[in-house]
């Protein structure tokens, strides 16, 4: 694993799964996800992980002039490493899900390494009144939908962001085969290290939330990147925090976020995604390890920095 002298901590502030009806703290509107993102950044974050959504109900949306409205004020706010999701939401196209990265040519984005089923249709079943009327068949629709990132697509994010701005990528891990697909990429060298692994736990038609998983994943990753990549994860709802301990423990990086978890303890919804970040930052902080910066954040991940957004 890299050997980074600080702990990275990402918040991912809203995301696409999640819906309204789930919390009245989730940021929906560019405002919102703006001031969102700027409180993450003054609790700890380096990286904001980002996503849009239409203002009017909250559904994802790929609109770029909607990220510009969040964009502008996170920029001029914060020196915070920007992260657009290339993952976009279920039913977006490939077009749909590059077009906010290549109109702003960020230095991070996000890469997820496979195609998955990506089955959240158990969050419909616990709730029975919903604010909009899109948002029961959208969660139930991932019971015979998933998440397509094939070989083809992968390539396609490489050759069009990295090759053509210099982005680089917070690479999304759902299961052990993925590394091998990060491998396979990288022996071909069309990518470079270091590597930013981001491992994912506790997603249905991915690898559990077990700590033992956690592990089998960082001893994978460690025989093929060696010094090349840094560990960092996240997991689902009530595994959050525990696994996150866990990897920092380990001298990884971590993500939080109300993409990942509504709550900030149990039965208890997070108030803001800034609660989530002082939460971790105090228990990194309590096992003796430093938060990053975002410069420092810039300089363990070699990107290309924060004045290269394109508008």
């Amino acid at each position: 694993m890299l050997k980074a002298r600080k702990t990275i901590i990402t918040c991912a502030v809203t995301g696409s799964i999640h819906t309204p009806s789930m919390s009245p703290y989730l940021p929906v509107t560019p405002e919102e996800i703006a001031r969102e993102s700027i409180g993450a950044v003054e609790a700890g974050a380096a990286i904001v992980h980002l996503h849009a959504r239409d203002p009017l109900d909250g559904r994802p949306s790929p609109d770029p002039e909607l990220f510009a409205q969040f964009l502008r004020p996170i920029r001029e706010a914060t020196d915070a490493v920007i992260n657009i999701s290339t993952g976009g939401a279920p039913g977006f196209t490939m077009e749909d899900r590059l077009a906010a990265p290549n109109r702003f040519r960020p230095e991070l984005t996000s890469l997820n390494m496979g195609s998955i089923n990506f089955g959240v249709f158990g969050l419909a079943e616990r709730r029975g009144e919903w604010k909009h009327e899109w948002e029961k068949p959208f969660l139930e629709g991932s019971r015979a939908g998933f998440q397509s990132n094939t070989f083809a697509q992968i390539e396609r994010v490489i050759q069009e962001l990295h090759h053509g701005y210099g982005t680089r990528f917070e690479y999304e891990c759902y299961d052990v085969g993925h590394l091998y697909t990060l491998a396979h990429f990288a022996d071909r060298g069309i990518i470079k290290p270091p590597f930013l692994v981001q491992c994912i736990f506790g997603i249905l038609g991915g690898i559990g939330a077990d700590v033992s998983h956690l592990t089998h994943m960082r001893d994978t990753a460690e025989r093929l990147f060696g010094d090349d990549y840094l560990l960092s994860c996240f997991a689902i709802g009530r595994a959050q925090m525990p696994f996150l301990a866990t990897c920092a423990a380990m001298g990884g990086s971590v993500r939080v976020g109300l993409e990942d978890s509504l709550y900030i303890a149990r039965g208890q919804l997070a108030e803001s995604n800034a609660q989530q970040v002082t939460k971790i930052r105090c228990i990194v902080e309590d096992l003796g390890m430093e938060i990053a910066t975002p410069a420092e954040a810039r300089e363990i991940l070699a990107l290309k920095g924060g004045d290269t957004l394109s508008w």
